[in-house]
């Protein structure tokens, strides 16, 4: 990969969205137009309490699906009715910032939710109220990366989208113009 290349969506920010946005919310300086400022995805694995290889193929597709490593997650107390330890591996996640961040849009907007089965559009009401939009997946398969066949489990995930902007109406109109479909 060369030092000049750039994401698509990237470059459609930098040229695009940013002119939409200043003029819908007229905005006097450039540094007050919202901006995506990470991914944080992350991948929950009960199954790993009994069997510790379905981490490992949990951690392995999830690193596929992002483009770097994840972190495992761990318990932070023993609960003895889901037979758990404490420091055992539940989890992994990662966040992505930067191109990486951009190319991960791009292939959730444009390949991974229209290979949804039943998709109907994201809820346009999972905005916490500072910037930023949760959402889930019921299965990793969506992702071009996996390969079907060498699949053992199917896992979701959620994916936050954190902006930099201050209300849940500029949040909306920046993932908007990225082209997430929102139902409502």
């Amino acid at each position: 990969m060369s030092n000049n290349y750039e994401p698509r969506l990237k470059t459609q920010y930098r040229d695009a969205i940013r002119a939409v946005m200043k003029e819908k919310f007229n905005y006097t300086n450039d540094m007050q137009i919202p901006q995506l400022d990470k991914i944080v995805i992350n991948m929950g694995v009960g199954e790993a309490v009994a069997d510790s290889k379905k981490m490992k193929s949990a951690v392995d597709a999830l690193t596929l699906i992002a483009g770097q490593k994840p972190v495992t997650t761990k318990a932070r107390k023993s609960i003895a009715g889901f037979k758990v330890r404490e420091n055992m591996a539940l989890g992994a996640k990662v966040t992505l910032r930067k191109d990486r961040m951009y190319e991960f849009l791009d292939r959730l907007v444009t390949i991974a939710l229209p290979r949804v089965r039943d998709f109907r559009g994201l809820n346009g009401k999972s905005f916490d109220g500072n910037g930023n939009y949760a959402m889930g997946l019921k299965e990793h398969l969506v992702f071009p990366e996996i390969n079907y066949d060498q699949v053992d489990n199917t896992w979701g995930m959620d994916i936050v989208i954190c902006t930099t902007a201050h209300t849940n109406e500029e949040a909306k109109a920046l993932l908007t113009e990225f082209n997430l479909p929102f139902r409502n």
